[in-house]
C-alpha cells in the first residue's frame, strides 16, 4: 500500500509515493505541464510507470485556488477533484490542498538547514506550537499554522495579500514614493513580484519591468536596484513585524517565494524593521525568522495532510 502525493505548479508536476509514513524519495519523478492536456493524464502516466502500486490514499497541492473538493491552477488550463482522483487512482481517501497550505503542513518538521533559520529567539521565547508561512512571489499570502495536542496539525487559509497597508508599511512607503504611493494600497500590490516591479518603477520614474529584471540588475551593481531592494526589504520587514503580532508564531516564522527571498542578502534591514517598534517588541524579538531551503517541504506538507 502507498500514498500517491503531487506538487502542481503552472509548469511542473512533482508526483511521488509514500510507504509506511515516510516519502519514497526513490519514486519523485517530475512531469513537464507541456506535454499532458490534464493532470488526470499525468496521473495516468505516473501509476503506469511505477508498476501500478495500490493506492491508499492521494492527496494534491495545487498553485491555485481550492474549493471544498475541486481545485484549479492559476496559470494553466488543468482542473482537479477528489471524485476523479479517487477513481482513477482506487484510493478511498483524496484530499486537494493549495501549494502554501502543503508548504505550512510542512513546517512543524522543518529544522536545521531545511528552515534556514536567520535569526533565532529571544531567551525569553514561549514556544507555542505556531507556525506562519510567509510567500512573496507572483501573489502573496500567509497559512498559520498550529501543532496541535497529540500531533495533529491545522492550518489555517487567509487573504492576507488583499488586505490593505498598514499605517506602519503605508507611511514610509509614502515618506519614499510621495503623492505616488497612493497608488499602492494592498499588501499584494505592494509585496509580491509585480509590486516589486511597480516600486522600482515609481522610485525611479522608468516603465515597469518584471521583478526579476530589478532583482538582476542590482546583482550587477545598479545602484537605483540596489535601492528600490533595501527599501522593499526594510518595508517587508515592517510588515512581518504586524504578522508576528497577529499571528505570533513563536515556533518560527518562514520567508518563501522569489521576491521574499531578495531580503536574504539585506536580512540586517529586515531584522532593523522587524524589530524597531517598541509597542509590544518582546513579541517579534522572541520570533525565529526563517527561510524555507527544503525543495521536497511540499510533499512533505502533502504526506502530513493525509494523514
Amino acid at each position: 500500500m502507498a500514498i500517491l502525493l503531487a506538487d502542481v505548479g503552472g509548469t511542473n508536476a512533482r508526483l511521488a509515493l509514500a510507504r509506511e509514513g515516510a516519502l519514497d524519495t526513490g519514486s519523485i519523478t517530475r512531469f513537464r505541464g507541456d506535454d499532458h492536456a490534464t493532470f488526470d493524464a499525468v496521473v495516468t502516466a505516473y501509476l503506469a510507470q511505477q508498476g501500478s502500486p495500490q493506492i491508499e490514499a492521494v492527496c494534491v497541492d495545487v498553485a491555485g485556488p481550492v474549493w471544498g473538493d475541486e481545485a484549479r491552477l492559476t496559470n494553466r488550463d488543468w482542473d482537479f477533484s477528489t471524485a476523479r482522483l479517487r477513481a482513477l487512482t482506487g484510493a478511498p481517501r483524496a484530499r486537494l490542498i493549495n501549494d502554501l497550505t502543503a508548504l505550512g503542513y510542512a513546517t512543524p518538521a522543518l529544522k536545521g538547514e531545511a528552515a534556514g533559520f536567520l535569526r533565532g529567539p529571544s531567551g525569553a521565547a514561549q514556544p507555542n506550537g505556531q507556525r506562519l508561512v510567509v510567500n512573496a512571489g507572483t501573489g502573496f499570502n500567509v497559512c498559520a499554522v498550529k501543532v496541535l495536542e497529540g500531533g495533529g496539525i491545522a492550518c489555517l487559509e487567509a487573504e492576507e495579500g488583499h488586505t490593505r497597508l498598514p499605517v506602519s508599511v503605508a507611511a514610509p512607503l509614502a515618506e519614499a514614493l510621495g503623492d505616488k504611493a497612493a497608488q499602492i494600497d494592498s499588501v499584494e500590490e505592494l509585496f509580491a513580484g509585480r509590486g516589486l516591479a511597480r516600486l522600482h518603477a515609481l522610485r525611479t520614474d522608468t516603465p515597469p519591468a518584471r521583478a526579476e529584471a530589478v532583482t538582476a540588475a542590482a546583482a550587477q551593481g545598479d545602484a537605483a536596484a540596489e535601492e528600490t531592494l533595501a527599501l522593499y526589504a526594510r518595508l517587508f520587514g515592517l510588515l512581518c513585524r504586524e504578522l508576528a503580532l497577529r499571528f505570533m508564531p513563536m515556533d518560527g516564522m518562514f520567508l518563501f517565494g522569489s521576491v521574499a527571498l531578495t531580503c536574504i542578502d539585506r536580512f540586517g534591514l529586515f531584522e532593523q524593521a522587524f524589530l524597531s517598534d517598541p509597542l509590544m517588541a518582546r513579541i517579534p524579538q522572541a520570533v525565529p525568522v526563517g527561510v524555507i531551503r527544503d525543495d521536497l517541504a511540499a510533499l512533505h506538507g502533502c504526506l502530513a495532510a493525509i494523514r
